[in-house]
């Protein structure tokens, strides 16, 4: 084994001195200076802190804060913090240590956002007025029981004779002699008269409906009767109603002209009751023969008043 370094070594560490003689003898040119390693370097020592030296007192006292290099310690009698009088202290002039506790959070109440503010006042002002209305209105009436629709029926004192025709809803009519029921109506009641040639000379219908005025019936009715004929209609005029038990007492006069020279002449009367009930008198007769039927028609409307 020899000193000698191999073909093909990598070259030696340059902060590594060589320590072979024979290598330092073989060597014709001689080496530079390797410079300074920085492992080398002399480190100035640390300077004294403050909290190394602990103070003579008891256990867990504050640290000293004196100068290291000084060898007087503070006077016996002086109070707070010791280094509060150092004026080389690292945090200050007549400062004490720092505190190394981490400062308490602030707690921070709960604040509305601003634009919370005016949303409530507007909710604020919607509930009153509600509250306002219900006072007023005297609240929800859907939960209540409906009124019960008031049933009307004939009076008492009223009894119909036995040749009395029913129409409906109590109401009857008595037809006068020589009027005959009208078979082929089955809306209602129509009684009506005939001439010796077969051919009708005046008739009076009564008919019924519900949950109408009686001024819309009675316009109903005539504008029925005159429909693509020439007729000159009257304007409607109210009635004296006869009884307590109706509300609403209209009628309606109409002239039909079928051909020239002659006409016919029509009057409706309408009768509304308490409970909806709506009747019409719907009479039509000749011209000619108005003053022998109304007589019969007075005394037969009656008969249908006296059953309302």
């Amino acid at each position: 084994m020899n000193n000698k370094r191999d073909k093909g070594q990598p070259p030696r560490n340059p902060w590594v001195r060589k320590t072979d003689a024979e290598e330092d003898e073989e060597s014709t040119t001689p080496e530079p200076d390797l410079p300074p390693s920085p492992w080398s370097l002399e480190v100035p020592a640390r300077p004294p802190s403050p909290w190394d030296t602990p103070d003579a007192g008891t256990a867990g006292s504050a640290p000293s804060t004196w100068d290291a290099a000084s060898t007087t310690p503070p006077a016996t009698g002086s109070t707070g913090v010791q280094g509060a009088s150092q004026t080389d202290a690292p945090w200050g002039d007549k400062v004490g240590p720092p505190s190394l506790r981490r400062p308490e959070p602030v707690k921070r109440g709960f604040k509305l956002p601003p634009v919370a503010i005016p949303i409530a006042a507007g909710l604020a002002v919607v509930v009153l007025v509600a509250v306002a209305l219900v006072l007023l209105t005297g609240g929800d009436d859907k939960g209540a029981d409906p009124a019960p629709v008031p049933t009307v029926t004939p009076s008492p004192s009223y009894t119909p004779p036995a040749n009395a025709l029913p129409v409906q809803f109590g109401v009857s009519i008595v037809p006068a002699p020589g009027w005959n029921v009208v078979a082929k109506e089955t809306n209602g009641k129509q009684v009506a008269i005939y001439g010796p040639d077969g051919a009708p000379r005046a008739f009076l219908w009564v008919r019924q409906k519900q949950n109408v005025t009686a001024n819309a019936f009675v316009v109903g009715i005539v504008e029925g009767e005159t429909k693509d004929k020439i007729a000159k209609l009257d304007n409607v005029r109210n009635l004296q109603c006869p009884k307590d038990v109706l509300v609403e007492c209209v009628a309606l006069s109409y002239t039909i002209t079928p051909t020239p020279g002659a006409s016919i002449k029509g009057d409706v009367e309408v009768y509304r009751r308490k409970d909806g009930v709506v009747t019409a008198l719907d009479y039509q007769a000749g011209a000619d023969f108005v003053a022998t039927a109304d007589p019969a028609v007075k005394a037969m409307k009656q008969s249908v008043l006296d059953s309302l």
